[in-house]
């Protein structure tokens, strides 16, 4: 398989093993759901009446005062009393095998190749950083909705690029199925796509 390189109109070659994958729907959508669940803080924490700090002596006799009876200030109806039915953490993980992670990632990298949305240039270099100089350099892409993928952290591209809302700038080491799919295009540098090939092929 080759792909064409986007700056200097020349193609290379790229592995059929990585880019000509079977679409399996079923495998990617347990991936991404699993992966947007692990992600999720679970944070969540209310207390309830035994947890409220405060008194459980009953604040006033049970007759004769002409107010409603009452048996601790902790009770949910007072301010600052416990929650009725409160929310706590739960802990919920699903284990991502790696087999099957590696599975999706080819899966969808070759349907993004076979809807041509997957883009390979030589190099992204500039020696300022300036937002103009990083449009022109990417002069024959649409710029929306973009995804970027090179091989290192680069401070200069990330200062030109940052202002561009609808372009991410994303290390290939740090490329995950979640950029994948919300973006409408893929870019990747010659080095980051040889580097991404090298890891998929070595993974088992």
């Amino acid at each position: 398989m080759y792909i064409l390189l986007k700056d200097v109109n020349k193609k290379i070659k790229i592995s059929s093993s990585i880019f000509d994958v079977p679409f399996n729907s079923s495998l990617v959508h347990q991936i991404i759901k699993s992966y947007q669940l692990n992600l999720r803080q679970n944070t969540v924490s209310q207390k309830s009446r035994s947890e409220v700090k405060g008194s459980n002596k009953k604040p006033w006799r049970q007759k004769g005062t002409g107010r409603a009876r009452a048996g601790s200030i902790k009770s949910p109806l007072w301010r600052s009393g416990g929650v009725t039915f409160a929310r706590k953490y739960k802990y919920k993980r699903n284990k991502i095998n790696k087999k099957m992670y590696i599975g999706a990632f080819k899966s969808i990298l070759s349907e993004l190749y076979r809807q041509s949305r997957i883009f390979v240039i030589s190099d992204l270099n500039i020696n300022i950083p300036k937002t103009k100089i990083f449009i022109n350099k990417l002069n024959f892409i649409n710029l929306d909705k973009l995804l970027i993928v090179v091989k290192n952290y680069n401070k200069i591209l990330f200062l030109s690029s940052r202002n561009l809302y609808s372009i991410k700038l994303c290390v290939v080491n740090n490329l995950n199925l979640i950029d994948l799919i919300n973006y409408k295009k893929i870019l990747f540098t010659l080095q980051s796509i040889k580097l991404l090939e090298g890891k998929l092929l070595n993974e088992k």
